[in-house]
């Protein structure tokens, strides 16, 4: 079994920053690309970054520019940097892998999210 752990979500101002770490442990075989999603109130989970383990990016076009993902794959680590934050980036913000186990199946693991709050 894999667990991802998050950390580094808490209340920011608007035009604040904050730093969101996310780390596997567990019986890791093969962790491939790892991404942060988020889910506000009412609303369905969204993408917000992806990152392959050779480090290509993707963004959603509301957190480019502003956001930064990586990664550290000696810890099976992922960050999520937020700069600029705006009351709308409020939400639980989830860690996502990609991998395969020991038996070669595709595995998708999930953290259980920290909660964001932006205030205006």
């Amino acid at each position: 079994q894999v667990q991802l752990v998050e950390s580094g979500g808490g209340l920011v101002q608007a035009g604040g920053s904050l730093r969101l770490s996310c780390a596997a442990s567990g019986n890791i075989f093969k962790i491939n690309d790892m991404a942060w999603y988020r889910q506000a109130p009412g609303k369905q989970r969204e993408l917000v970054a992806v990152i392959t383990s050779g480090g290509n990016t993707h963004y959603a076009d509301s957190v480019k520019g502003r956001f930064t993902i990586s990664r550290d794959n000696a810890i099976y680590t992922v960050y999520l940097q937020m700069d600029r934050l705006k009351p709308e980036d409020t939400a639980d913000y989830y860690c996502n892998a990609g991998g395969i186990n020991r038996l070669g199946i595709p595995m998708d693991y999930w953290g259980k999210g920290t909660l964001v709050t932006v205030s205006s």
